[in-house]
């Protein structure tokens, strides 16, 4: 059996990443410091396959807990590297500890690899390293411009030390840019969870609708769009997590065709914040409170992907629209209530 480690495993696309995996009959190791997740993930992961997956809560971010780790599991078939900080927002208001925790981590797991003579890597990267494109959809050759945000940053400077470590290094990487992952998982047991005050817009909307805020805020409807506000390409975290077992498989059974590869995931398809918040109300026949309000700092206008590359060198494409993307997040949102109203 593989075992891969999936750092940041017990966080949004993570665990579901790794439900995926252990489907697909990989072993998995978690390591992550909860500081933007629950260690109730690990029982709910258990519940969907049967199997708890292995954990280890550290910071990957500190150089000696993190090479203890690779000299103890030195039989890992691959890694998925996932823990990072990333929220936009927060990293304008935040950028050196978005700069020491993104980046670190990866040095951190790149000198274990190295050690260890460990050798493929899949990274969580994003949209945000296009900024905002010149040409839609954005395809994988588009330039890569200066970044909008620090978070945005941390992603385009972890690609390129992935990019000359592919080079020099027997080391091996995939970069996955997802665009904006939303829903959950269709057994309601796993699915967004952010601590505190939510950065994105789905679980915004699904916890005003819920009654755990008092309205949404619409940052913005004075943008070059349709609408005026400020369009996304969203794809449902099922899809973007089996575009990572696929990855991993390709690395396993050797059919890269470089050392470093990079691949977009998304619909293809940009949808506005208002179209999102319309696709909710469809589904849940609930009215939405939300204000406009002003721009948000490092928020860019428009973007959604060009996905042939992706459907065609990795056989994958997203499957879900954006009405089953809002409906299994509001399943998940009345999950929890549900829960927290049995406690």
């Amino acid at each position: 059996m593989k075992r891969i480690l999936v750092t940041g495993g017990t966080g949004f696309i993570g665990s579901h990443t790794v439900v995926e995996l252990q489907q697909h009959g990989y072993e998995v190791i978690i390591v992550d410091n909860l500081v933007n997740s629950s260690i109730e993930v690990l029982d709910n992961i258990a519940k969907i396959t049967g199997i708890k997956p292995s954990f280890e809560q550290f910071d990957l971010a500190d150089p000696a807990k993190t090479a203890d780790f690779f000299n103890r599991n030195k039989d890992l078939s691959g890694i998925i590297h996932f823990a990072a900080y990333k929220a936009v927002g927060e990293s304008m208001q935040k950028p050196l500890e978005y700069y020491r925790n993104n980046i670190g981590s990866l040095l951190n797991i790149l000198e274990g690899m190295k050690t260890c003579a460990l050798g493929d890597i899949v990274f969580s990267s994003s949209c945000t390293v296009y900024g905002q494109p010149d040409e839609l959809p954005v395809t994988e050759q588009a330039p890569i411009k200066p970044a909008w945000s620090p978070y945005g940053n941390t992603k385009q400077m972890c690609e390129e030390i992935l990019r000359f470590s592919a080079a020099s290094l027997p080391i091996k990487a995939i970069a996955l840019r997802y665009f904006n992952p939303i829903g959950a998982h269709e057994s309601a047991l796993i699915g967004e969870l952010p601590l505190g005050i939510p950065n994105n817009l789905v679980p915004y909307i699904t916890q005003t609708a819920i009654g755990l805020r008092q309205s949404l805020h619409v940052f913005g409807n004075d943008y070059d769009t349709p609408d005026g506000t400020a369009m996304r390409d969203y794809i449902h975290v099922v899809d973007i997590a089996r575009a990572h077992v696929v990855a991993i498989g390709r690395m396993i059974n050797k059919r890269m065709k470089h050392n470093m590869e990079i691949f977009n995931l998304g619909t293809g398809h940009g949808f506005s914040v208002l179209e999102v918040i319309q696709s909710f109300e469809r589904v849940s026949g609930l009215k939405l409170n939300y204000k406009i309000v002003d721009r948000r700092p490092g928020d860019i206008e428009k973007v959604w992907a060009s996905t042939d590359f992706a459907n065609k060198e990795l056989g994958w494409k997203a499957e879900k629209k954006i009405d089953e993307m809002m409906t299994s997040a509001w399943k998940w949102e009345k999950a929890l209530a549900d829960r927290k109203g049995q406690q």
